[in-house]
Order: structure tokens, then C-alpha cells, then sequence
């Protein structure tokens, strides 16, 4: 089947249908996400470890190709900080490694992630990213929150320090702390104090007279006034004279469409990164992208979205820029700031378009100790250990899934991290499967439903066991069904038909097929027959396919109630049974 069909542009079902009251709201809300990219592309470049127009670089071109290919209407697209931090990681291991060129690499891993997620995309592989489980990302996402905000203490404190675990992060600010200069340590506070100061200010603006939502959206502006103001400081008081890092010389223009560096060698060391990169920041937008289409009754296509990050990040290197995905805060301010289209990214590029051509030159004072403060402030909502809580009192299994991710993230790095984080959720599951719910269920007096006779008082009958396994049944849980078929034929000498009661299984592996097989041959030598009922249709189809049912020594019921009037014929009733439940 050709691909070529799959390609779609959701832009056309907005434009049909575009008007003056929606251009006007896609307007205000390009403003506002202009006002929050200026600031933030320039930040997470400096997380990413590249030149700080890179980071300007990385909210043209994407936003376009993602406002016309993505299927979210309010996803704002471009750096974030969880991507940045994995940019610098996964380039800093190969350029050592390697040798080489540090910019040239990450622009190749933005390329290189960009044709991953197209690819999965067109091959329809959006479902794989569910074996990401919320778990491992929210562990994942607060570990690299630490990691990152611990990282730009450097920055703070104009020194040289290095690593990309905490540890490492902890022993390196330890040393050099002796030397750290002053001047910055005192803008950078300044910068962090003034940020933290305005998460705080939107009920004393509302006491001023301004609206709710204007005061929530004025707050969350305030990394430019302190963009302004310490960039006035430096210039004013020559503030690099005294130690004190600034961005530089940012090149004035727009990035020029270049094909990115062709090497195998280098393609092949990002290649497990590229992946990383592509499904987590995947994860991260489709998350955002939900939660907002939801509110406006809207839906987003996964597959698509696969298409259109991917879009972005090609579009990105292309540009020379870093990776990108959809960012949190970034899409919610678009969100609420009233934008109603995709446009609203076109014209937000537009506007970067605009800074880039005119404001460049005015950043050439700006102290990078500021943009740590923004960045620290950023991710400062993204440490979260309320999941480990809830965890720890609903599912030890979940718990433990997050504390792997969060601890190895933490002391051995983010790939490391979240790989193992997925190795834990995939293994926990493979167990609880391997160790399926099964209950010996008895009549609910007066209906012909079926309880747990651990849990409810139940009809059964002598000489007939119904057990009801709640899993499919395959290769890893197989072997525990029969165990547990044979341990309730052990305790009951009376015994003469055992029931499947199979609601929950929509599938049977040819595994437990087999054992299956065995089971029936065992029971039948030994005088019982085994049954089965509730048995869904596509389950039906595949034993039809096979000669199981020939070879049942009983019969498949339609229901459990049925199958129990057909066998309990002659047998006695009884209340409650004695037998435990699995």
C-alpha cells in the first residue's frame, strides 16, 4: 500500500472556515507566545549548548510546518527544556566521543528525530509510545527538572562546572564554588528573585483592576521586563568588565535553508538519542495537545502529530535549529490567551521572524545569567513528588517504576534513566501478567451472576469448580494456570468438571494453547472434564481454527449460568464453598 495517501494537511479544515473574530484571537495570542519565545528559545539554546540563535532559529520554520501539519489547534511547538537538556547530553557523549563538530551534531539530531517520528508517523506506529507508561515520565520529567535546574547554577555563579548527573553537577559546582564571581552571582539572583516575584503578582494586579486573565498572562510575560532590565544593567555598567558571561554577538537575519551534515558515522551514534528524543518529546506534546483539545471538544490525530513534530524538527535542522516539540507552557498561554487556529503559531513565527531581524542586536548584552534564572524558574513547576506518593498508596508496582526512573536519571544520566525506567514498567507488567487474578466463583442467589466466593455469599455445587481468570492467557502466565487448575483438583476428591469462566481473556497464545491441551488430556485420564464459557468470539475464531474444541472432554458454554444449570443436574447445592481464591 502506497503512503502517499496517508499524507494529510489539517490546515485546510481551519481555513475554510477562518474569519475576522478568529484572526482577531489568534492575533492576541501570536503577541503574547512571541513575547514568552523571545526569551525561552534563547534560554533552552543555552541549555542545548549551542549559539543563542539556534534557539530563534528553532521557532520559525517549525512553527509553520507544525500549524500546517499538526492536528492540534493551540499546541505552541519549539524548544523545551527536557529536550534541550537530552540535545546537550546525547551530542556532548558523541562530540567527545567522536570529535565531532558540536553545532553540526545537533542539528543532525534534530534531523535525524524529525525522520524518526515522520516515519513512525506514516507507518502508523503512533500506539508504540503508550509502552512509555505516565510513570516512567513523570519520573523522568522530575529527575531532568533537578538535573536541569542544578545545572544552570554555573550560570548563577559564573562558574566553570560540568556533568550530566547530579553527582556529577554536585562535585563540580563544590570545587569550582570558590571562584565564583560575585557580580553574577548578584544579577543572576536579582533575575531569579524578580521571576519568582511574579509568579506571585497576579492577585495584586487583579486588585489594580485588571481582569484575571489578563493578570495571569501579564505574569507569565515577565521573563522579558527581566530579559530588559539586566540587559540594561550590563550595558550600563559594562558589567563584562567584571567577569560577568553575556550572550554576545547574536547574527542578525533569518537562518538560511542548508541540508544538514550527510554522515553515517555521526547518524549512527545519535541514532539511539534521535529515538529517545523523538518519543519523549512525542509523549510530552500529544499530552499537552490532549488535555487542551479536550477542553474545546476537539480531538488530535496521533499519527499525524507523529507527521507534524516530525515535520518541525526537519524543518528545524533544515534552519539550522534545535529539536523541538510542543511545550506546556508555552501551548497554554496560547491557549488561554484566546487562540483559536493553528494561525495563531504562524503569525507567533512571524513574530520570532521579526525579532530576529530587528531585536538581535540588543542582545548582544544580555547575561547569561539571566536566562538560567528563566530556565530554573521554568522547570521549577516540572519537580513533582506528589506521583511518588500516590504511587507508593495505590500501586507499589507504579512505585516502583517511578523511583527507578527518577533515581537513575538522577545518578546516571537521562538516557540511561528513562531506558531503564521502560526496562522496569515492561518487567512489572510481564510479571502482575504472569500472576493473573483467578477467583473460584459461586451464584449470586436469585440472578445468574457469578462472584468470588471470598468476597460474597454464593451457591455452588459438589463435584463442579468454576474458576474465572481475569488475563489473557500466553506464554508468561500460562504455566501459573495450570498450577492453579491442578491445586484445586488436588483439594477436592469429589471433582468431577472444571469451569473456564473466561470474560477477561481476549486472546490465547499458542503457548498456553498447548498447555491448554495438556490440562484437558490430565484431567480427562483422571475423570474430569474441563469446560468452558463466556468465551469471546475472536477467541472462538482462533480455537476453531485448531482441533482443541474436538478434543475438549467437556463443552463450551455460552454463558456461565448455563453452564452450570446444564452440569449441576445431578449434583447438590451447597452455600459458600471452601475453596480459596487465587
Amino acid at each position: 500500500m502506497s503512503l502517499l495517501p496517508r499524507l494529510k494537511l489539517p490546515c485546510l479544515a481551519w481555513m475554510r472556515d477562518y474569519d475576522r473574530d478568529t484572526l482577531a484571537g489568534d492575533l492576541v495570542a501570536a503577541a503574547i507566545v512571541t513575547i514568552m519565545l523571545i526569551p525561552q528559545s534563547l534560554a533552552y539554546a543555552l541549555l542545548a549548548g549551542v549559539p543563542a540563535e539556534m534557539g530563534l532559529y528553532a521557532t520559525m520554520l517549525p512553527l509553520v510546518t507544525y500549524a500546517l501539519l499538526g492536528t492540534s489547534r493551540t499546541l505552541s511547538v519549539g524548544p523545551v527544556a527536557v529536550i534541550s537538556l537530552m540535545t546537550a547530553t546525547a551530542v556532548g557523549d558523541v562530540v567527545a566521543t567522536t570529535g565531532a563538530d558540536y553545532i553540526s551534531a545537533t542539528i543532525a539530531l534534530a534531523l535525524l528525530s524529525g525522520l524518526i517520528l515522520m516515519a513512525m508517523g506514516l507507518l502508523r506506529f503512533g500506539f508504540l509510545v503508550n509502552f512509555l507508561s505516565h510513570p516512567v515520565v513523570a519520573g523522568f520529567i522530575t529527575a531532568s527538572a533537578i538535573i536541569i535546574a542544578l545545572g544552570q547554577f554555573r550560570h548563577l555563579l559564573g562558574v566553570d562546572a560540568q556533568g550530566d548527573t547530579v553527582l556529577e553537577l554536585g562535585a563540580s559546582l563544590g570545587a569550582a564554588v570558590a571562584d565564583t564571581n560575585n557580580v553574577t552571582l548578584a544579577l543572576g539572583l536579582l533575575a531569579l528573585g524578580m521571576l519568582l516575584l511574579a509568579r506571585r503578582l497576579q492577585p495584586l494586579l487583579q486588585a489594580w483592576g485588571l481582569g484575571p486573565r489578563m493578570a495571569d498572562l501579564l505574569c507569565k510575560a515577565s521573563p522579558v521586563l527581566v530579559v530588559f532590565l539586566t540587559t540594561a544593567l550590563a550595558w550600563r555598567f559594562s558589567l563584562q568588565d567584571s567577569g560577568v558571561a553575556l550572550v554576545g554577538a547574536v547574527p542578525r537575519g533569518l537562518p538560511v535553508l542548508r541540508i544538514p551534515a550527510l554522515d553515517p558515522l555521526l547518524w549512527r551514534e545519535l541514532a539511539d538519542s534521535a529515538l529517545l528524543i523523538a518519543i519523549i518529546g512525542y509523549v510530552e506534546s500529544v499530552s499537552v495537545g490532549k488535555t487542551l483539545a479536550a477542553k474545546r471538544r476537539q480531538r488530535i490525530d496521533a499519527d499525524q502529530e507523529l507527521i507534524g513534530l516530525g515535520a518541525a524538527n526537519v524543518t528545524s535542522a533544515l534552519s539550522g535549529g534545535i529539536p523541538v516539540t510542543g511545550g506546556f507552557s508555552r501551548s497554554v498561554v496560547n491557549y488561554d490567551a484566546g487562540a483559536v487556529t493553528p494561525a495563531a503559531s504562524l503569525f507567533a513565527a512571524g513574530g520570532m521572524a521579526l525579532a530576529a531581524l530587528l531585536l538581535t542586536p540588543l542582545l548582544y548584552f544580555l547575561p547569561k545569567a539571566t536566562l538560567a534564572a528563566v530556565i530554573i524558574v521554568a522547570v521549577v513547576g516540572l519537580v513533582d513528588f506528589s506521583h511518588l506518593r500516590r504511587a507508593w498508596g495505590y500501586s507499589r508496582g507504579d512505585f516502583a517504576a517511578i523511583a527507578t526512573t527518577l533515581v537513575l536519571t538522577l545518578v546516571a544520566g537521562v538516557e540511561v534513566g528513562v531506558l531503564c525506567g521502560v526496562f522496569a514498567s515492561l518487567a512489572l507488567h510481564l510479571y502482575e501478567t504472569s500472576r493473573p487474578h483467578m477467583a473460584v466463583v459461586g451464584e449470586v442467589p436469585g440472578t445468574e451472576h457469578f462472584r468470588n466466593v471470598e468476597r460474597h455469599q454464593v451457591i455452588t455445587h459438589r463435584g463442579i469448580v468454576s474458576l474465572r481468570v481475569d488475563e489473557s492467557l500466553y506464554f508468561a502466565n500460562a504455566s501459573y494456570i495450570e498450577d492453579a487448575i491442578y491445586t484445586l483438583v488436588s483439594r477436592d476428591p469429589c471433582l468431577r468438571h472444571v469451569v473456564l469462566m473466561c470474560p477477561a481473556v481476549n486472546a490465547i497464545d499458542l503457548s498456553a494453547l498447548e498447555v491448554l491441551e495438556e490440562v484437558n488430556e490430565r484431567l480427562q485420564e483422571a475423570g474430569i472434564s474441563l469446560h468452558l464459557s463466556e468465551v469471546k468470539g475472536p477467541v472462538m475464531d482462533c480455537l476453531n481454527k485448531t482441533d482443541f474444541l474436538k478434543r475438549l472432554s467437556g463443552e463450551v458454554f455460552l454463558s456461565q449460568h448455563q453452564a452450570i444449570a446444564s452440569l449441576s443436574c445431578s449434583q447438590p447445592a451447597q452455600s459458600r464453598t471452601l475453596i480459596s481464591a487465587f
